[in-house]
């Protein structure tokens, strides 16, 4: 090994140059030192960090002024990202403000240290303010300077930046830099040793002191043990038997409090989510939590450790409900790091890992919500796999094969977001029939009917998005008589909830074949079931937000068939339901698209009673908040914006304003993907743009296709 330590052979001194000697002009501590480390490395960084924190420099070393400084008592505080960084929008701006205010800079050396980016420039930064010293290599693992060895250069411990010197002015010069090290391998110095060599560096005293002087505080505190010992031996007996009596006190009373929060966690909850309100299931997690608050989270039982996850859980669900999905995400990976290690404890209990699936899931749903698609794939494989899991070890429990088909399920709604709508349409099929058998043979297994209706509603929209219209409606049919059944067999609230989606959608299949007054018959349930729940609990933003849009839908119904003002009275209604959700956080991707809608149906509406000036307004609105809208399918939003940019052209027209129309129709066409799977309702967006641009040829092939599936687009026709 190449020499890399520069500690002398006799007294193990280092020897004291440039900023070694003395800190830079002008410098202020803020951190004794800088832990710069790959994160492979972050179990020895979490256990050097301790050791330095908690290291006491023996008293007669302590204040005694070497080439580094007046010696401290106690090394601290040192720095660790993970430990120290707050959460912040420029994080490389707060490592460098450490970086410039740790007095040393300890680099924890292996190969993946090597190899790291962020190593490397945390290291770069360092030398660059202080060229010449104040740096010490732990060497981890790899070897020092193994990059110069042809055949071994995998095995290189040091970053770049440490293997070569800088001069006065902070500039790399090429030359090669001896690092002063302390190597912390079994076959170097070794933990303990390796540990005092790098404080007797950083310290500026002799290796050979610091391990006598230790030595000797050692001994001195055994001894004070040893006598301490004797004297407690003479209270030992009496008191044992009050610990045991407390002891015993104690565990029975650890043994009420958790049996009345597994009350809380099971019958109570249970009783609590079918009302739906959310600040008594709030109070429920909220005071368990509070409970584990006070408690060592790694000393928790396994039984205490799932309780905590699952109030979290809980707590995330609320959350959730309540449009604050940021708090929900760190509910949820909180919960998940408990239900991790409830399986790193005992990986092979299908119920950990199933409790464990449930947020993943959760946070795949968050994720699809704010429009992140490649991260709700991602979580929505991991929940395919840990199901597989449960049901690989215990198939005879029905409720991990039904968990296993759910994932189908939702491997089904991906094809469905990739517009692969056959191949959806098939694993739905598939899944339906599975949940189905599972619904029929357990009808008590509440689960197992709602995700009958989550997968019947899923196998009606890819049997919609196909073209199979009458195949759809009675998909849709089935799932509104199923909920119905089942809210009005539990009262539960999450059944209602499911309702006003089937009978919205529903609606809209009848509308799409003009059959205006049963789509305005099921939407009108659909609100009067929203308006039922909001009164329960008007905070719930899932709710708010499906009744906004049974609203929208029920003017565009009511326009479609002439009465406007009608109409008029239904947007109003919605818009304000959407306007609440805007004002609670606009960066929600469906609650932007609810804004949208809004713009453009009210931009629909005054083009119908003849204020053209308002619609114009409101069109070109409703075109900026449609470009403005990222959702889970980009090929659908251009759609959107093609629409409104129609709606622009119609306007318009309507005003005399010919080639403006013409501009805003082509800007329109221009949003229509090409070569592209098109959904009924956007064929018929592309096959009127054509015709008001008077592509009649293209336009008939898409308006027999239209006419052969039987679909109609409800929509006002100001031509």
């Amino acid at each position: 090994m190449g020499k890399h330590a520069r500690f002398d052979a006799e007294d193990g001194a280092p020897v004291a140059t440039g900023a070694n000697a003395a800190a830079a002009p002008g410098f202020k501590r803020r951190y004794y030192a800088f832990i710069s480390y790959s994160h492979k490395d972050s179990d020895f960084a979490d256990w050097l960090h301790r050791q330095l924190e908690c290291f006491h420099v023996p008293k007669t070393i302590a204040g005694r002024l070497t080439a580094t400084g007046t010696v401290p008592q106690r090394l601290n505080p040192v720095f660790r990202d993970r430990h120290e960084l707050a959460a912040g929008d420029d994080l490389g701006t707060e490592i460098q403000a450490a970086l410039a205010s740790s007095q040393f800079l300890i680099v924890l050396c292996s190969p993946a240290a090597a190899k790291s980016h962020w190593t490397n420039a945390e290291v770069e930064t360092f030398k660059r303010s202080r060229p010449d010293g104040c740096v010490f290599a732990a060497i981890v693992a790899g070897e020092p300077f193994a990059s110069e060895i042809p055949g071994r250069e995998a095995e290189e411990c040091f970053p770049p930046a440490l293997r070569h010197r800088f001069d006065s002015l902070g500039r790399p010069t090429g030359r090669r830099a001896e690092p002063l090290a302390a190597d912390f391998r079994e076959t170097g110095d070794g933990r303990r040793l390796a540990l005092l060599k790098l404080i007797a560096g950083m310290i500026g005293v002799g290796l050979d002191e610091l391990v006598r002087r230790e030595a000797t505080r050692r001994h001195r505190q055994l001894a004070w043990l040893a006598a301490a010992s004797l004297g407690g031996m003479a209270v030992t007996s009496t008191l044992a038997i009050v610990a045991v009596q407390a002891r015993d006190s104690a565990r029975e009373q650890r043994r009420e409090a958790e049996g009345l929060i597994s009350f809380m966690l099971g019958d109570l909850k249970d009783k609590l989510e079918p009302i739906g309100r959310l600040d008594a299931l709030d109070g429920v997690g909220g005071r368990v939590l509070a409970y584990y608050h006070k408690q060592d989270t790694a000393e928790l039982s396994d039984s205490s450790l799932m309780q905590r996850s699952s109030a979290l859980s809980l707590m995330a669900n609320v959350a959730n409900s309540r449009g604050d999905l940021d708090g929900a995400s760190r509910l949820y990976r909180e919960a998940m790091a408990g239900t991790s290690e409830a399986i790193r404890r005992k990986p092979d209990d299908p119920q950990r890992i199933f409790n464990h699936a449930q947020n993943v899931f959760y946070l795949a749903d968050i994720a699809m919500r704010r429009g992140d698609e490649k991260a709700a794939e991602a979580a929505l494989h991991q929940y395919e796999t840990l199901s597989n899991r449960e049901v690989a070890l215990d198939p005879s429990d029905m409720r991990w094969r039904m968990e296993s088909q759910n994932a189908e399920a939702n491997l089904g709604v991906m094809l469905y977001n990739q517009r692969r709508y056959a191949e959806a349409s098939v694993k739905l099929e598939q899944a339906v029939r599975a949940i189905d058998a599972f619904a029929i043979a357990d009808p008590g297994n509440i689960d197992n009917q709602k995700s009958l209706v989550e997968s019947l509603a899923w196998v009606a929209d890819s049997h919609s998005a196909e073209g199979r219209l009458d195949q759809a409606i009675t998909d849709r049919e089935r799932d509104v008589d199923v909920a119905k059944r089942l809210l009005a067999k539990t009262r539960d609230s999450e059944f209602g909830s499911k309702l006003i989606v089937a009978e919205r959608i529903l609606a809209k299949l009848y509308a799409d074949r003009a059959q205006f007054d049963r789509a305005i018959a099921l939407d009108r349930d659909a609100e009067d079931q929203s308006e039922r729940l909001l009164a329960v609990e008007p905070g719930n933003t899932k709710w708010t937000e499906r009744a906004a849009q049974a609203h929208l839908e029920m003017a565009l119904y009511f326009l479609a068939k002439g009465a406007t003002e009608r109409a008029a009275g239904e947007a109003a209604a919605g818009c304000d339901l959407s306007n609440s959700l805007s004002r609670k956080d606009a960066t929600i991707s469906d609650w932007r698209a609810l804004r949208r809608d809004c713009l453009r149906m009210q931009g629909t509406i005054a083009l119908a009673a003849g204020n053209e000036a308002k619609a114009l307004v409101l069109a070109g609105q409703a075109v900026n908040a449609a470009k403005a809208v990222d959702g889970t399918d980009p090929v659908e939003d251009r759609y959107v914006v093609a629409k409104a940019y129609r709606l622009l052209g119609d306007v318009q027209r309507s005003a005399g304003n010919a080639d403006a129309a013409r501009a805003a129709w082509a800007a329109g066409l221009a949003m229509i993907p090409k070569a592209l799977t098109e959904r009924p309702p956007e064929m018929s967006i592309h096959e009127s743009l054509l015709k008001r641009l008077g592509q009649t040829a293209a336009a008939a092939q898409l308006s027999a296709r239209l006419a052969a599936i039987g679909y109609r687009e409800p929509e006002f026709r100001s031509e």
